[in-house]
């Protein structure tokens, strides 16, 4: 999955653990640990808002993305000199 959950990372930073997380954004610890671990399929806005409030941060402090199929770079053509 290209968007990659840095939750941990943030939790870490603040020294935050799961449980004190959960009840500062009022949500359960699985659905918490879900979307830690990565495995959630979608965020609302508003638990988003929430997380960031939490643990002062901007959503891109949680949330990275990462290409499937990262770009080839393109090689440097080599010009001949007339």
């Amino acid at each position: 999955m290209p968007i990659i959950v840095n939750l941990d990372v943030m939790m870490a930073k603040r020294k935050m653990s799961l449980s004190e997380l959960a009840q500062k954004v009022d949500l359960t610890l699985a659905n918490l640990s879900i979307l830690k671990t990565g495995k959630a399929k979608a965020i609302r806005f508003s638990t988003l808002e929430a997380i960031c409030q939490a643990l002062d941060c901007k959503p891109g402090d949680i949330l990275d993305f990462e290409s499937d199929n990262p770009t080839p770079s393109t090689p440097v053509e080599e010009h001949a000199l007339l």
